[in-house]
């Protein structure tokens, strides 16, 4: 076989953006979008409220805005701008259509999903996982030197739509849905720390991270005073 055979593939030849292209796509992302950034974190701030307070109008709520969320960085974010430079990501940006229809649809049911009130760890590392997403993932780009013109915020950018739905998801109930809608967050969660690492940026692990969170907290026992 020639030098070109598959095993002679390493996994960064997959990868067609270097990294001033990848830093420059969330810089582009933001011109194009402005000025939905502050509606964007003032509808986080809303589903973080929700989630402090979660009722069943709320959580049908929460899980509407997740649903529009996920298709709008579906199509916006990888269909638009990233899938014409990476390959692969064109299927990802229809699984992710399919995270919003499955959102939407338990949103729209009265028993869909229940969101815990009383304190468990469960429930602190979702919150705790959302916050993150929300308030400090936005902020990972000014201070690792590519600027607040590139920051990936919540509703906007996929990966910190995927940590914030991995907290949801993480204490959401009855576990069945919880787990299937938990899967794709993580994946795209363990791609992206994939990329990251093969770009050499700084704060790779995080996404990883999130996702071990969220397992954690998901088998995580509940009290029986809880159940």
């Amino acid at each position: 076989m020639g030098a070109g055979a598959w095993w002679t593939y390493r996994p960064d030849d997959l990868l067609m953006v270097s990294p001033r292209v990848y830093a420059r796509l969330f810089e582009l992302h933001n011109q194009a979008l402005w000025p939905a950034q502050p509606l964007a974190l003032a509808l986080g701030g809303l589903a973080l409220i929700v989630l402090l307070r979660p009722g069943p109008r709320r959580t049908r709520l929460l899980l509407m805005l997740l649903a529009l969320a996920w298709a709008f960085v579906a199509w916006t974010f990888l269909w638009q701008r990233y899938a014409p430079l990476q390959r692969g990501i064109a299927p990802v940006a229809a699984l992710f259509g399919l995270q919003a229809l499955l959102l939407a649809g338990l949103g729209l049911l009265r028993t869909g999903l229940h969101l815990p009130r009383r304190w468990s760890v469960r429930r602190g590392i979702g919150i705790g996982l959302f916050a993150y997403a929300l308030v400090l993932h936005p902020l990972l780009a000014p201070a690792t030197g590519r600027g607040l013109a590139g920051a990936e915020l919540l509703g906007l950018t996929p990966d910190p739509l995927a940590i914030a739905t991995l907290g949801v998801m993480a204490m959401a109930e009855p576990a069945r849905r919880a787990w299937a809608l938990l899967a794709l967050p993580a994946l795209w969660c363990l791609l992206s720390g994939l990329t990251l690492t093969l770009l050499g940026a700084p704060g790779a692990w995080l996404p990883p991270l999130a996702v071990a969170m969220a397992l954690t907290a998901r088998w995580w026992p509940t009290p029986a005073a809880l159940r």
